[in-house]
């Protein structure tokens, strides 16, 4: 639960003093496309090697 918490202040110190508007929403925007992303493949990772998937051609 720290970890969380850390990585919240984190992310809210990034963008605290930001002047344009349009750069700090794309970023936030992009910083979460990032985080799903990453999310995404590491499930599909699991799921791939839970059942079985052979990540070799020989």
């Amino acid at each position: 639960m720290e970890k969380i918490t850390l990585v919240k202040e984190i992310y809210i110190e990034a963008f605290k003093n930001w002047k344009s508007f349009l750069l700090e929403h794309y970023f936030k925007i992009f910083s979460w496309l990032c985080f799903v992303l990453i999310a995404y493949a590491s499930i599909v990772l699991i799921f791939r090697v839970s059942t079985g998937f052979s990540f070799s051609n020989l």
